[in-house]
């Protein structure tokens, strides 16, 4: 019983502070020493106030009332009725177009009797809060928070020994981004603050204070909340408790600051703690094994995105001891909690929101949820939660927001679900659902607002079955169903939902045309893309200022390319759009992101394009666009994705787009753009993706690729005409995973340097997140087309995970350097129809992660290293076409490489799956892409195979003959490089042989 009556005090004192505001008014009345009617404006006041109104910028006139005699009378100021002081000056802003700014006069001293002053959600651009704000003897309410005040906060602000509310936070996540934060070195000036009740200094840099925070909040003994959000403070005594003094302390929050600590047993010490949030703090595990029944007046505990880790079900089970909890609000998530959820949750009989997600928790969903009937929010997305929702899920009706996304989850969805009469919010996406969902699923969601059931594309066991005629008895915001099958016709339905904000039906299998209806909605996200929809859409719309994405691309929609006017991201590719691009699709002033490829389009890239100067995409590919790229492309500022690639764009690179200094993928791709690659990128200095591949630039590749492009992490410059060397400078690439230089003419040995590619050779970097990815919060899919296990293949989504080094089909000779099996993480690696000579490297077993070797067409001898066998990722292996000998592995991977062409035409090679020696025809090996490629070199290879015999022998002969019979190390010099030629010549000849009589063959056969 006394317990109780504690707790009903401590809420009537917390009760107390959130109303400090309308107390103070009445103090003042109740206070006031002079009686009567009211007395009116006093001069002196209404003066200070003109004056402090002329130092302030008003763009929105919310001063406009600031005229007259009577000051009383003025918006946002207050007086006593008995005296005629102004005692409250409220200009709190209400928006972004009604805040102040200016400067502060001192003028304000005049209000001798000011006891509440709010400044706070204005703009005054990082100006010093003034010191004289500390001379208000009489003020009890201080609020400059969101204000963009900046610099050091005065100490003179100690001097107010009335005040009890002072908040001082600052979220630059809402204003002013440039203004500069507010700092505190000491903190000593609290002590003077003796009344203060409510602290808020988030946001505000408080690390030159870190050692002594504590003992300054210790000197407020009246002190109720205390807010220090995101104030980089690093220190966290563990010993003793530093809060002695702090007896009625309701609420701490030290959310967001960098403690990388454990939590200290004093904190669950602290009976009169209702709302702890240590949420972002760095806090780690282990819990300290205390008694938590002290916290039997907890309210809400917030331990979200910390690494607690397993201590957090302990932690669980620890507070559920408490009989009489009065919890209310638990947030575990982001914690990487592991194992199956704890059975104390259902002790918290008074818990509304519960919050897990973002953890490792799995098993199934826990029944001990069930007799949480007061529970409002259950969140558990993220997890590994696993089989059906359970049928009781239909008794908690209080449930208002349940998310249960990103699990294991299966099975049938309960229709019981449908009696959440409070429910306004349901996220049940990316589970594996099964089943139907049908109206009795909804029959009593009257009040429902968001609904989610976005599952994988891999699974598509759910069908939805509602009449054509049904009216739903919700009125959605939102509505996201995709990769499940809803109705071949547009659903009719979506008709009724006239506040609908965000529309998302992908792949759910309509094949159907688009109803007008649909462009009257005020949408704010439209997506309808993967399905079948076909038909023309309206030439020219203008959509509400609201609408910010239309995506319906991967459909089957025809005619002319739309313009379409107020939308911000327009995706149409993937659909049979035909004809040129708009002249006049620069009207678009609104397009940050453009999407038609793998269209019909033809024609030239409009001039007017440039005039989209807020472009941060645009992906052209895929079309039948011709002619010249643009030549301006220096009006755009934000532009940061460009592909043009597969089309039939001519002449080269503009110099201008290199310019773009936001620009970080370029994909000009499969076009027949040519001239000399050092000039066409010189500017190209911020890109991380390159994709030149399949054109026809010429010149060597540019030393300084490897020296100024740092950030590069794919280069594809395959099938061009490059000539020189593989420059060495590549290697300082840090970030580059993918590293296509096949079908050129490169010559030169593989840089030993290679193996120091850091992004290739450590797993920390393996799949590298590069922020301009979601630039703007636009997640762009690109993509690249590489030959991958002997197959042209084209990735998107994990195209950052995939790790390739081709060089094959070029003039590349020596060693394969033994540095590059430092690449452990490396998954393809193709160097054939090369002139590659001397052994395997013996440690290759050390590149764990290859899954794609292809060695073949060279001059590789000596015996398959053991060591390959323990690479147990290899599942493409070509080994053909060399001078390789020995036995064939047997174990692990070489167990299943049962095709005997890949290791033909070695002659030393024995043992399974060779029976018999094979011919050395290469002709087989080659895929279709270099098919034509080799018949046009065929003519010049040959002659210049037999000039070079012709004249090489009796050249060299003479010259060197004479040398070698005199001097002894010549000799041997000479025999060594005699051994060596003649590898070289066994394979060149051996290719070229088989060349000739492929292409003698083909002549043969359409003779």
């Amino acid at each position: 019983m006394a317990s109780w009556k504690t707790t009903l005090l401590l809420l009537t004192l917390f009760l107390l502070s959130l109303f400090l505001e309308r107390l103070l008014a009445e103090a003042t009345i109740i206070n006031s020493i002079d009686g009567g009617m009211n007395k009116g404006c006093i001069e002196v006041e209404r003066k200070a106030l003109l004056e402090f109104k002329n130092g302030l910028k008003d763009p929105s006139g919310r001063l406009s009332s600031w005229v007259g005699a009577d000051c009383c009378k003025w918006k946002g100021v207050d007086c006593n009725n008995q005296t005629g002081h102004v005692v409250k000056v409220d200009l709190k802003s209400g928006g972004d177009f009604s805040r102040l700014g200016g400067e502060i006069s001192d003028s304000l001293l005049d209000l001798k009797h000011l006891n509440y002053l709010d400044l706070s959600f204005n703009d005054f651009q990082g100006i010093p809060i003034p010191n004289f704000l500390g001379s208000f003897e009489r003020l009890r309410y201080l609020d400059l928070s969101y204000a963009a005040f900046g610099g050091m906060i005065p100490p003179h602000l100690g001097n107010l020994s009335q005040l009890c509310y002072l908040n001082l936070s600052r979220g630059d996540y809402y204003y002013n981004f440039s203004a500069p934060l507010m700092r505190v070195h000491n903190l000593n000036w609290l002590s003077g603050l003796s009344s203060l009740k409510y602290l808020d200094m988030g946001h505000v840099n408080l690390s030159k204070a870190t050692t002594n925070w504590m003992q300054a909040a210790n000197m407020l003994p009246f002190l109720l909340e205390l807010h220090l959000s995101n104030c980089e403070l690093s220190h966290f005594p563990q010993y003793s408790n530093p809060f002695v003094n702090l007896t009625s302390i309701l609420v701490i929050d030290l959310s967001y600051n960098n403690f990388n600590t454990t939590l200290p047993g004093w904190l669950f010490n602290i009976s009169t703690l209702m709302d702890l949030y240590l949420n972002g703090a760095t806090i780690k595990g282990p819990i300290p094994h205390v008694n938590l029944l002290s916290l039997h007046n907890l309210v809400t505990l917030d331990l979200s995105y910390n690494h607690i880790g397993s201590e957090g079900i302990e932690l669980v089970n620890g507070l559920s001891a408490c009989a009489n909890s009065s919890l209310e609000e638990l947030n575990l998530g982001v914690n990487q909690v592991s194992g199956q959820l704890p059975d104390s949750l259902g002790l918290f009989k008074n818990l509304k929101s519960l919050h897990l997600s973002y953890n490792s928790f799995v098993g199934p969903f826990p029944n001990s949820i069930q007799h949480l009937t007061n529970l409002e929010s259950l969140y558990l997305s993220k997890n590994s939660i696993s089989g059906p929702i359970p049928t009781w899920i239909g008794n908690l009706l209080r449930m208002k927001r349940l998310d249960l996304s990103f699990n294991l989850m299966n099975g049938t969805i309960p229709e019981s679900i449908g009696q959440l009469r409070e429910l306004t919010e349901l996220f049940l996406g990316w589970n594996s659902w099964e089943g139907v969902i049908s109206e009795i699923h909804f029959s009593n969601l009257t009040k429902l607002e968001y609904f989610s059931l976005h599952l994988s594309p891999k699974n598509q066991s759910l069908r939805f079955h509602v009449r054509p005629e049904w009216i739903p008895p919700f009125s959605l915001w939102n509505i996201d169903i995709s990769n499940c099958y809803v109705s071949p016709k547009f659903p009719n339905w979506l008709r009724t939902q006239k506040r609908l904000d965000t529309i998302v039906l992908k792949n759910v299998g309509i094949s159907d045309t688009i109803p007008e209806w649909l462009w009257k909605l005020d949408f704010f996200w439209l997506d309808l893309s993967r399905n079948q929809l076909y038909g023309k859409l309206p030439n020219s719309l203008s959509f509400s200022p609201e609408a910010f994405v239309v995506d319906l691309s991967f459909n089957r929609l025809v005619g002319r390319l739309p313009l379409w006017f107020n939308v911000t991201w327009l995706f149409l590719g993937n659909n049979l759009f035909s004809g040129p691009i708009p002249l006049n699709i620069g009207e678009l002033s609104s397009l940050e992101v453009l999407d038609v490829s793998g269209n019909l389009l033809n024609g030239s890239i409009p001039l007017s394009i440039s005039k989209l100067k807020d472009l941060g995409v645009i992906d052209l590919s895929n079309n039948h666009l011709s002619g010249k790229i643009p030549m301006n492309w220096n009006n755009f500022h934000q532009l940061w994705t460009i592909d043009l690639s597969k089309n039939k764009l001519s002449s080269g690179i503009p110099s201008s787009m290199c310019s773009i200094s936001s620009l970080s993928l370029l994909k000009l791709g499969d076009n027949n753009l040519s001239g000399e690659l050092s000039l066409s990128i010189q500017n190209c200095t911020r890109l991380y993706s390159l994709d030149l591949g399949n054109n026809r630039f010429s010149g060597e590749i540019p030393k300084w690729i490897g020296e100024r492009m740092s950030s590069l992490g794919q280069l594809r410059l395959r099938g061009n005409m490059l000539t020189g060397d593989i420059p060495e400078q590549l290697c300082r690439l840090s970030y580059l995973h993918i590293l296509d230089l096949a079908l050129n003419n490169l010559s030169g040995s593989i840089p030993q340097c290679l193996g120091n590619l850091t992004a290739l050779s450590s797993v920390t970097l393996l799949g590298i997140e590069f922020d301009d990815m979601t630039r703007g919060h636009v997640s762009y899919s690109e993509r690249m087309e590489l030959v991958v296990k002997g197959q042209d293949m084209e990735f998107d989504s994990i195209l950052r995970i995939v790790n390739l080094i081709d060089l094959s089909s070029n003039n590349i000779w020596g060693e394969i350097p033994k540095e590059i099996t430092n690449l452990s993480t490396l998954g393809t690696l193709n160097l054939s129809r090369n002139q590659l000579t001397g052994k395997i490297p013996e440690k290759i077993g050390a590149m764990q992660g290859l899954e794609t070797l292809d060695l073949s067409c060279n001059c590789l001898s000596g015996p398959i290293p053991p060591s390959m066998s323990s690479i147990t990722s290899l599942n493409h292996l070509n080994l053909s076409h060399n001078r390789l000998s020995g036995p064939i592995p047997t174990t692990n991977q070489f167990s299943t490489f049962n095709d005997p062409s890949i290791y033909e035409a070695n002659l030393g090679l024995y043992g399974p799956p060779l029976s018999t020696n094979c011919s050395t025809n290469c002709s087989t090996l080659n895929d279709q892409d270099h098919k034509d490629e080799e018949e046009d070199e065929d003519e010049w290879d040959m002659s210049w195979f037999f000039i070079s015999m012709g004249l090489g022998f009796p050249v060299g002969f003479w010259a060197v003959c004479g040398s070698l019979v005199l001097k002894k190390s010549w000799r041997q010099a000479y025999f060594r490089f005699i051994d060596e030629t003649r590898d070289r010549l066994y394979v060149f000849t051996a290719v070229n042989v088989a060349r000739l009589k492929r292409k003698m063959e083909a002549n043969g056969v359409h003779g």
